[in-house]
């Protein structure tokens, strides 16, 4: 090739080629001219030129060191085509099965017809019949060892043996009728017709429409044949039917030759035995089979808000007809809700006279949105396990403090620390004279109650056992499905309940069991609207701190100050632990209620035994809150050792001999010093009750000696408790070996109270126990372990891989091996990456095409759509136009 420029070397080779440049002369250019005229191979010269001056056709590697004789492969390659090569391959396997990746299977219906959907089940069959029939009679039709006759144009041979009627003459007939025309006609196919004439022709080829004609009515009349024949077998299966008794009668006649008469069988007429009565029963049952009613679907579930609804309008319907016997009325003399008498509706003849309801079974309706009697966690407990607690409440010295609890913490201190104790919930209780006597039978409907008050004018003279069924109903009636102002409702209902609950619990006379039964609807209210329910709770505790500081404020020994809570703060503490996850480390209700309990427990001090009692309460509390997080509360378990120290019998005379770090500021007080046990008092005490916590709080007529000695196992008890659950903490040694030993020094001097002696010795056992097991799990302290400092050689490190030679001759044999199988490795996995990487591009080329193809089609009929539309309207325009002209023409505007 010459040298040079692009051009030029396409010049030269144009030129040499013949393609371009003078031509010479002469037959011989004639017959170049002539060469040269033909397409294929001057297009064959011009790709082969191509070729050959493309330089990204060819790839060459260029040899570090050029050595004469040598041989390499692939040292010149061809990208282009080994790419055309590699796309070609990938068209055959890689893209055949990108295609077919979308089938459910690899079987495919090939039948006729099988995928028209305006062909018929029968049209099918039809249309298969033939095909078939036409490519067996195509294969069999020159099969000579087929048992069929021959045949000649449709008859048989075997006809024209005797050249009957052939046209033939016999030898002593005359022959000048015509010899030769019994050959003529036998060459046309031995046709019997005489008078045909000598230039018919044989019968043409018929056309397959013809013949498909042809099959379709040879079809038709074998199917009406095949009817036929059906109908006269039902007609005959009929007629047997009927005649099956006389027929049975025959069957089943007596033998006239066992019987013992005499007389002649032949002369006397068979008597028909008697059918049995259960082959009667049978035959009219088989017969009343068939006009037996199908089995019918049931009744669809129906949503929450149709059984919403429905539980609605039947608390309607069950108070209007509680309002008619009220008041005596007929059916006839009822009112609807309007005023307006009823009309008495027509009975019909199914009817079942149904239509009264005496009012029973409605407690449970609504079992979806919580029954009012589930067991939801003791919260009445406060008045008889030793996990409750509660204190006074003084209702009449702070009557006139604030009830608001959203109005949440001022911003001023002196508003923290001025004011009155302050209650939770405002309304007072009234006394029974007061309360309004309600009939007997409790009312279905009732108004959602806006306030507490409203709340309390519904539930005027209603028993504590069905104040549970009252809120139910009330939920019921004011579903959020039913109106859209409901949603509202039954939020302000959830705050008012926590408001009646707290009402309830509050002393003198609390009702705990109702507490118990209303907290399932609580619950559902906090489940469905948390938010509402979780600010009217956290003002409630806004409300309780500032209470608190309040009576800290005033003297923490101060009697008259409140710094413990009450029944009704417990009341919403254990609300709270029962409604609300416990275990969540950051919680918008938890969390502020496990810090307002710890600053009961750490700020407040003990003046009473009723502290004591809520102290221990909120003990109980934190146990429960932190069962399943197992989190520390140092606040709680000093108390529950405060508690041991203030009310056990024990010799530690000041706080410096108390074993352990433990604050006690009330150690040996003088208000302390009387909560001491008496020894004396409660010798021979077997068995103590729980204690009775809502008692010891309001301070009831408990005896002080087994209050003491009640809120004292509890104490030890609640050690025990603690102790179990905290086992697992790093510092528990340290934690709890003081307490065990106050709790030994205790036993030693109460040993005349048998009941606690037993209390203090499984207590103790436990302890020493689970101390024991904490000793032997700990281990000392080490240092970080480091792999071991290896000793430094002086032997030169030789480094074989720097000459290209030796890089791959490794004297040990094994090494070398490995080293080869890894590179062998390392080659297979850059050329697996490739390929990967080629078929992804591969296929997202021709995801590319589809998408085009989508869009080319798209946009072409969306182009036919617009030009449609605008020839409609540009033949549109030009009518109005037209009917403009007219109009100007005729001298109308």
């Amino acid at each position: 090739m010459a040298k040079g420029s692009q051009l030029s070397q396409l010049k030269s080779a144009l030129s040499q080629a013949g393609i371009t440049g003078q031509q010479k002369a002469g037959k011989k250019r004639k017959r170049t001219n002539s060469q040269e005229k033909d397409k294929d191979k001057r297009t064959a010269k011009l790709d082969e030129i191509q070729k050959k001056l493309n330089p990204f056709d060819t790839k060459v590697t260029k040899l570090k060191h050029e050595v004469g004789g040598r041989k390499l492969k692939g040292v010149t390659g061809k990208p282009s085509q080994s790419k055309q090569a590699g796309i070609e391959q990938r068209k055959k396997t890689l893209l055949v099965e990108y295609e077919e990746k979308g089938r459910a299977g690899g079987i495919v219906d090939r039948r006729f017809g099988e995928n028209d959907p305006s062909m018929s089940l029968e049209e099918r069959m039809l249309e298969r019949f033939t095909r078939e029939r036409q490519r067996s009679s195509r294969a069999t039709a020159f099969n000579l060892e087929d048992e069929d006759e021959l045949t000649h144009y449709g008859q048989s041979l075997s006809k024209f043996d005797d050249f009957d009627n052939s046209g033939l003459r016999l030898e002593d007939e005359d022959e000048e009728d015509g010899a030769g025309q019994a050959q003529e006609k036998h060459f046309r196919g031995f046709s019997d017709d005489e008078d045909d004439d000598e230039n018919d022709q044989p019968e043409r080829k018929k056309s397959k429409a013809e013949v498909m004609a042809e099959v379709m009515a040879k079809s038709k009349e074998h199917k009406v044949r095949r009817q036929m024949e059906r109908q006269e077998e039902d007609n005959v299966r009929h007629e047997l039917d009927q005649q099956f008794d006389s027929l049975r009668d025959l069957i089943y006649a007596p033998d006239p030759l066992a019987s013992g008469s005499n007389s002649d069988p032949l002369g006397s007429a068979p008597k028909p035995i008697a059918i049995e009565a259960n082959d009667l029963d049978y035959d009219q049952r088989v017969r009343e089979l068939a006009f037996d009613a199908r089995a019918k679907p049931k009744d669809r579930t129906k949503t929450e808000d149709e059984i919403a609804l429905a539980e609605k309008e039947a608390l309607e319907k069950a108070e209007r007809q509680r309002r008619k016997r009220m008041l005596g009325l007929d059916e006839s003399e009822s009112e609807d809700e309007t005023g307006r008498p009823k009309k008495k509706r027509r009975r019909g003849g199914d009817d079942l006279e149904d239509d009264f309801d005496d009012g029973e079974g409605w407690d449970g309706i609504g079992t979806g949105l919580g029954g009012g009697d589930g067991d939801a966690g003791e919260v009445g407990g406060l008045a008889g396990s030793e996990d409750d607690s509660g204190e006074e409440d003084d209702d009449d010295e702070d009557e006139d403090g604030d009830d608001q609890a959203s109005d949440g913490l001022d911003d001023e201190e002196e508003s923290e620390v001025e004011g009155d104790h302050e209650n939770l919930v405002k309304t007072t209780k009234p006394s029974k004279s007061k309360s309004k006597a309600r009939g007997k039978e409790l009312p279905f409907t009732f108004p959602c109650p806006a306030s507490h008050e409203e709340l309390l004018e519904i539930l005027d003279g209603v028993d504590d056992k069905d104040v549970p069924t009252v809120i139910q109903r009330i939920r019921a009636l004011y579903h959020t499905s039913l109106a859209p102002d409901n949603k509202v409702k039954l939020q302000t209902l959830a705050s008012v309940l926590i408001d009646h609950l707290l009402y309830i619990s509050t002393p003198p006379e609390p009702h705990f069991a109702l507490v118990s039964s209303l907290l399932p609807h609580l619950s559902a209210l906090t489940l469905a609207y948390p938010i509402q329910v979780a600010e009217h709770t956290v003002a409630k505790l806004s409300l309780m701190h500032k209470n608190l500081r309040r009576g800290l404020s005033r003297g923490p020994l101060d009697p008259a100050s409140k710094t413990w809570p009450g029944l009704p703060e417990l009341t919403l503490l254990r609300i709270i632990g029962a409604t609300w996850p416990t275990s969540d480390l950051h919680h918008a209700v938890i969390s502020p209620t496990r810090v307002l309990m710890g600053a009961y427990l750490g700020l407040a001090r003990v003046r009473s035994l009723a502290d004591v009692a809520s102290g221990l309460f909120l003990c109980t509390l934190f146990l429960q809150f932190e069962q399943l997080s197992k989190r520390l509360v140092p606040e709680a378990v000093n108390f529950a050792v405060n508690s041991v120290v203030h009310l056990a019998p024990h010799g530690y005379v000041n706080v410096d001999k108390l074993p352990g770090a433990f604050p006690a500021p009330d150690f040996r007080s003088e208000l302390c010093r009387a909560l001491a046990l008496d020894v004396k008092k409660a010798k021979g005490k077997t068995v103590v009750a729980k204690a009775d916590l809502a008692s010891l709080v309001v301070n009831s007529e408990v005896p002080k000696e087994e209050g003491k000695l009640q809120l004292l196992i509890l104490a030890v008890d609640l050690l025990g408790r603690f102790a179990d659950m905290y086992k697992g903490i790093d510092g528990f040694v340290e934690l709890y070996e003081p307490v065990l030993e106050i709790l030994l020094h205790v036993k030693e001097n109460c040993g005349t109270v048998a009941v606690l002696q037993t209390r203090l010795t499984s207590t103790t056992d436990a302890l020493k126990r689970l101390l024991k097991f904490a000793r032997e799990a700990r281990q000392p302290l080490l240092l970080q372990a480091h792999k071991p400092i290896p000793i430094p050689t002086y032997i030169p490190k030789f480094d074989t891989s720097k000459s290209s030679y030796l890089r791959h001759q490794d004297p040990d044999h094994e090494r070398n091996a490995a080293a080869k199988l890894r590179r062998e490795y390392k080659e297979e996995r850059k050329g697996a990456i490739r390929e990967l990487r080629k078929d992804a591009r591969f296929l997202a080329g021709v995801e590319q095409k589809k998408q085009a193809e989508k869009d080319r089609s798209y946009s072409e009929s969306l182009k036919k759509v617009y030009g449609t539309i605008q020839s409609e309207r540009a033949e549109e325009k030009a009518m109005e136009r037209e009917k403009t002209k007219d109009r100007k023409r005729s001298g109308r505007k």
